[in-house]
């Protein structure tokens, strides 16, 4: 069975950091593309930063410079390392992962950013 885990998420201070963390159990992770994805109530889920398999990774142009993801093959994870928050970053957080026709979510982590 199949588990994608987020944590990380939480409350903080525009100009303050958080790093989100995504495990993923049941797959073969390292052939995987993963990604992280946010959501506000309302509104479409939006693609916030990729990274495939080969290590490529590519960001939506709005955290360009302020978020970093990365992963660790080794314990089937995934990081997004967020700087210099706004409340515009504030949303829900989903870690996705995808091979082929195969796909998988999170249940997703919260990301408040309040003054």
């Amino acid at each position: 069975q199949v588990q994608v885990v987020e944590s990380g998420g939480g409350s903080a201070h525009p100009g303050e950091s958080l790093r989100l963390s995504c495990v993923v159990f049941g797959i073969d992770f390292d052939k995987y593309n993963m990604a992280w994805y946010r959501q506000v109530p309302g509104k479409q889920r939006q693609l916030v930063a990729s990274i495939t398999r080969l290590n490529t990774d590519a960001y939506l142009p709005a955290v360009k410079g302020r978020f970093t993801i990365s992963r660790d093959n080794a314990n089937s994870r995934i990081y997004l390392q967020m700087s210099n928050l706004t409340p515009d970053d504030t949303a829900d957080y989903y870690c996705n992962a995808r091979f082929e026709d195969l796909e998988y979510w999170g249940q997703g982590t919260r990301v408040m950013i309040t003054s």
